[in-house]
């Protein structure tokens, strides 16, 4: 039997694959289990950026392992999150199914500031609680993360494309260290840094924080070697430069502390680690252990609690885009009472449908008449926090749905989705006067293709124009290979 106080974090990074499990007691978050496989994903990409075979199979197999410890868990109580490497793989889509096969759970591919914000989350959990303003740097093995905040919330994210394993590969493929080599690293660092030191230099923020394996690797070498204590300095960076040069190649460091797994990506680690300081005015790091997987599990923790992320996501986009927020409640509200009826509809497909319907109308700060199209494009291509980027193309097909052709709304994936696509059309038109009566007693049903509206006996008599409306629909589902039928009940 399946323990239901117990959450898991999966997170597949461009250098290492961790899993944390946890136990879920008084709110709070307690681990259990941390395991971790260093597969260095972000190096299988070849030159076209297509994942190599071998690192596909390198892949499937670690997934494997963490399939086996999370078996008998329920899928509400994972999260597995994907990052840069299967952000940037032109095969990653052809991959994910592979993968989610090999772990037993779904993989949400999570944009850059999605990722900033949950190491945030992470990071500021296992910090002390403080009214400061942080600086919280994650150089990761495809991506380096920067995130200013205040206690649990982050005030501004940013991800960069430059990460220990690919500065590695392009500036030290041999393992070779020269000055000009590792001059070249720092420099092209600083110009991706560059543009982010007006929002991120230390005039805005009172502490700086490193996280993830990076700046714990250059932490602990400082420490076990006597060059620093508690943390990076400036002066302890000096030193680290001038080791690695005087040996030459990374299998020459001689370094206590210096982990096998971490020796190849330490001279691309450092050259950005060196950057971050000298661009944004840092002169001591402090390090904490909490990143991404810890902010994987609050958030979970939050989805379980009355704290999701995506609540507050949705809305925020409705004052941004100053949508009629009653109207979006109505049709978002009735949309998920007949997305529940539906057979192949599940609960996450549901919830999805209700997100949809609260955002179908913020299309129309934009344009009047082609409103779906616009924004079904904000849902797609937004930064929307909480919100994984297979969810936001979910989220973009329904809303791109909800109204004209049905043939020209693209193909949704599968009967489950053209369900949902239904509820939220018939959400919106019997909602369409905008007026704020009660929802009709009224269910949806299917049987194969084939669905039926039950509606009470004599509501479309005083409504005739919902009755055109409905009658006009039920035609446009026959042009897809539908059929949908419009019955009354009574009450």
């Amino acid at each position: 039997m399946a323990d239901d106080n117990l959450i898991a974090a999966v997170d597949l990074g461009s250098n290492s694959f961790r899993l944390q499990v946890a136990r879920v007691l008084e709110n709070t978050v307690v681990p259990l289990d941390t395991f971790k496989e260093t597969v260095r994903l972000g190096a299988g990409l070849d030159e076209r950026n297509y994942l190599t075979p071998g690192a596909q199979q390198q892949a499937l197999e670690a997934l494997a392992r963490f399939g086996e410890r999370l078996r008998g868990l329920q899928p509400e109580q994972v999260r597995a999150v994907a990052t840069n490497t299967f952000r940037v793989a032109k095969n990653g889509q052809t991959f994910l199914p592979q993968a989610e096969a090999a772990l037993g759970f779904p993989i949400e591919i999570i944009g850059g500031r999605e990722e900033a914000r949950l190491i945030y989350i992470g990071a500021s959990h296992s910090l002390p609680s403080s009214r400061e303003k942080r600086l919280v740097v994650d150089i990761g093995g495809g991506s380096t993360e920067f995130i200013v905040g205040r206690q649990y919330n982050p005030l501004a994210t940013e991800s960069t494309l430059m990460g220990c394993v690919s500065w590695s590969m392009r500036f030290f493929p041999d393992g070779i260290i020269t000055p000009d080599r590792m001059a070249a690293a720092e420099i092209a660092a600083g110009e991706v840094i560059q543009p982010l030191e007006q929002d991120y230099h230390a005039r805005h923020w009172q502490m700086a924080i490193g996280t993830s394996g990076t700046a714990r690797s250059l932490a602990d070498v400082m420490e076990l070697n006597d060059i620093a204590s508690g943390g990076i300095t400036k002066a302890g960076l000096a030193r680290i430069r001038h080791i690695l040069l005087d040996a030459g190649h990374v299998d020459k460091v001689k370094l206590n502390g210096l982990r096998d797994d971490r020796r190849p990506v330490l001279a691309g680690g450092f050259a950005i680690m060196a950057a971050v300081f000298d661009l944004l005015g840092i002169e001591r790091m402090q390090i904490t252990q909490g990143a991404l997987r810890d902010g994987v599990l609050y958030d979970l923790l939050g989805r379980h609690g009355q704290h999701d992320i995506r609540t507050q996501t949705v809305n925020g986009f409705l004052r941004r885009y100053h949508t009629d927020a009653a109207q979006a409640q109505r049709v978002a509200t009735l949309a998920l009472h007949l997305a529940q009826t539906m057979p192949q509809v599940n609960a996450a497909l549901a919830l999805d449908v209700y997100y949809a319907a609260m955002l179908h109308e913020v299309g129309r700060a934009i344009s009047h008449t082609s409103y779906h199209k616009h924004s079904a494009y904000i849902l797609q291509h937004a930064d929307m926090p909480g919100f994984s980027r297979r969810e936001q193309a979910q989220l973009g097909s329904l809303v791109l749905a909800q109204r004209g052709k049905l043939e020209k709304a693209g193909k949704p994936s599968g009967e489950a989705l053209w369900q949902g696509v239904l509820a939220l059309r018939l959400a919106c038109i019997i909602h369409r006067a905008r007026h704020n009566d009660p929802d009709p007693d009224c269910t949806l049903n299917a049987v194969g293709k084939r669905y039926t509206l039950s509606l009470p006996a004599g509501w479309l008599d005083a409504r005739p124009l919902t009755r055109h409306a409905l009658m006009e629909e039920s035609h446009a589902w026959q042009t897809v290979g539908h059929e949908l039928a419009i019955a009354e009940h009574n009450a």
